[in-house]
């Protein structure tokens, strides 16, 4: 399915601050080639890709949502399916349960809108695993509407350029979205515009770590530059744990068993007891994937979802 949409890029005609402009200027030019971008690109591909997004590279997205949409190019497609299906054609993004959120979602589209994506942010927001951040990402940048959308790296160029705070600090819904509001142009197109490239200026050049201040376009106007980049005190983020010997490591081996197993049959208990060497270990990642509905037991064994 298509929207009416414009190309993300595209200039609006009523008139916009520098700082706004400065940005969309920028993004029309420099904006990676992403394929969620391409003119026609769909709602419900939009909606997918938000789902792999989240916390999971986009060099891995990629491939996945290729083979994702070429097998379920609407929700009506995926909800006729089993949620075991789409936790295996899940494989290595992470997160697991997002793909069963993403078929609850699907499921929901096709039963209470006719298998479209709605546009309205509280319609978007009512649907299984949807958050704020999701709802808006999809009527802005599938449909065009005009509202602020925030994420990491936008509270981030934020919290530099306006604020000369090197750290955004803890995320506050209100907060966050009251800020990028009063930097969003009032048309549309550039709102839709403009949201992309301060997420874009985040994820390529006012990185975390790294910020390339010399090519940034909104140098000139950045009140973290002309501050001397003070270290504000920001909370620091907590340090993931080892994957190596993790819960998570032996859950994505079970999940990997399982998924290599054909049809719905599972595989017998003997067979998953061979992926780990810590018993205990081995039965806590179980048992966490049976609550998150990731497994369900046979009479011998373990299958995914039906």
């Amino acid at each position: 399915m298509t929207t009416n949409a414009p190309p993300i890029g595209s200039p609006g005609a009523a008139a916009t601050s520098d700082y706004a402009r400065a940005l969309i200027e920028w993004f029309e030019t420099s904006a990676r080639d992403l394929p969620w971008r391409a003119p026609g690109f769909g709602a419900w591909g939009i909606l997918v890709s938000e789902f792999m997004l989240q916390q999971t590279p986009v060099a891995r997205v990629i491939p996945r949502l290729e083979e994702w949409l070429e097998r379920w190019p609407n929700p009506e497609a995926l909800a006729a399916d089993s949620p075991g299906e789409a936790v295996r054609a899940w494989q290595s993004l992470g997160y697991p349960r997002r793909a069963l959120w993403l078929h609850a979602c699907a499921v929901a589209i096709t039963e209470e809108h006719g298998g479209i994506v709605p546009s309205d942010v509280e319609a978007l927001r009512a649907l299984p695993g949807i958050g704020d951040y999701t709802s808006r990402a999809v009527a802005v940048f599938a449909y065009g509407d005009r509202h602020p959308v925030v994420d990491t790296n936008t509270r981030r160029v934020i919290a530099r350029s306006v604020e000369g705070r090197d750290d955004a600090g803890p995320p506050s819904a209100r907060r966050d979205l009251d800020a990028m509001d009063r930097l969003l142009p009032h048309d549309e197109l550039d709102a839709r515009s403009f949201n992309a490239a301060i997420m874009e200026l985040g994820a390529v050049v006012c990185t975390a770590r790294r910020p390339e201040c010399d090519i940034c376009p909104i140098r000139t106007s950045c009140a973290w530059l002309r501050a001397g980049f003070p270290e504000t005190g920001g909370p620091k983020k907590k340090v993931q744990k080892k994957f190596e010997g993790s819960d998570r490591q032996v859950r994505g081996l079970v999940l990997a068993l399982l998924r290599a197993s054909e049809g719905a049959h599972g595989v017998p208990i003997g067979a998953v007891d061979t992926v780990w060497h810590d018993r205990g270990q081995l039965e806590r990642a179980v048992d966490g994937l049976l609550a998150d509905g990731l497994l369900t037991r046979t009479p011998d064994g373990f299958a995914l979802p039906s």
